[in-house]
């Protein structure tokens, strides 16, 4: 496994890490799920993503037991606050209530002293950036929370926080969440632009888009049984890549995987890797083998003529 600094600061990520969305508490209870965990850091992945509002918590209590039986400084843990977690009017968003409830709330369901990356779930336009980086400000001085960050920011709103936190010399944001992979590009416009700039580090999700780059979907076949796109309580956000055009380059991808001896997984997550400001790939798993397989894409450099190649598939016409 190689490793990166997250942006600028000193923390040093796994190229891969481990999700839970979509996963613990749901598809898979905590003997299955501690197996993956148990692989990833037997792999050398040492950063492990969660967010209170999966499962209602469930998540981040199944990574907590999980964890427990390491050493606490060997892995990185984060989680994240923003979306509702109760129906009362302040259960939600990014207020300072909201944000100094939920970290002590996810410390506890984590059992643990502190949080790695304390990360904005989401942007909420209904309370001040100040209040929010202050609080966020707040809990890094009260040691409960080491690094924050931000997921699915959009540029603007990253710059804002960028300079409020100048401004009022309040901790700063060192990393960002974004959805990004081979079939979803939006964030290479602004974001990666601003992020590299500013020195804010890249942790990925959906890089495999929901499991439609490893391959196993083929153009103009019925979908195979047993797969995340079978499955209606995990298929609610596969429907926008589950399209003839995008299935049919991956088939074309394929090729270039092959060429190189490599997985469409392991060609997905490398070509990911390829920016230096893009710190870590957070994966999903339902089983140890496919950390394994994961992993294999850590330390992989594609050749500029396969880069190429790849960018003329990605931009043709639907």
């Amino acid at each position: 496994m190689k490793y990166r600094r997250l942006g600028t600061c000193g923390l040093k990520v796994s190229e891969i890490s481990l999700g839970s969305w979509l996963t613990y508490g749901e598809s898979i209870g905590q003997s299955q799920s501690e197996a993956i965990i148990d692989k990833a850091y037997e792999l050398g992945i040492n950063f492990f993503d969660t967010a209170n509002v999966y499962h209602e918590g469930a998540a981040e209590e199944i990574v907590g037991k999980a964890l427990a039986k390491y050493e606490r400084s060997s892995y990185v843990l984060a989680t994240k606050v923003y979306f509702p977690m109760g129906e009362g009017p302040n259960d939600g968003g990014l207020s300072r209530k909201h944000i100094i409830e939920q970290c002590e709330a996810s410390l506890k369901r984590l059992g643990t002293d502190y949080i790695d990356l304390y990360q904005c779930h989401r942007y909420d336009s209904e309370a001040p950036i100040e209040e929010t980086l202050r609080a966020l400000d707040d809990l890094v001085t009260q040691g409960k929370v080491l690094y924050v960050g931000v997921s699915s920011w959009e540029a603007h709103h990253i710059a804002d926080a960028v300079h409020t936190a100048r401004q009022f010399n309040l901790d700063r944001i060192v990393s960002n969440q974004p959805h990004y992979n081979m079939l979803d590009r939006a964030i290479e416009k602004d974001v990666l632009p601003l992020c590299e700039q500013e020195g804010i580090g890249q942790v990925v999700y959906c890089p495999l888009a929901q499991g439609v780059l490893t391959g196993k979907y083929k153009p103009g076949a019925p979908v195979p049984e047993g797969t995340r796109a079978s499955d209606a309580s995990t298929n609610m956000f596969m429907d926008r890549f589950m399209q003839e055009h995008y299935l049919r380059r991956v088939e074309r991808l394929r090729l270039i995987a092959d060429r190189n001896g490599i997985s469409m997984v392991q060609l997905a997550l490398a070509w990911i890797l390829r920016y230096d400001i893009v710190s870590s790939c957070i994966i999903g798993a339902s089983r140890p083998e496919q950390v394994v397989e994961n992993c294999k894409a850590s330390g992989v450099k594609l050749s500029e003529e396969d880069l190429k190649e790849i960018d003329v598939i990605l931009k043709e016409e639907a």
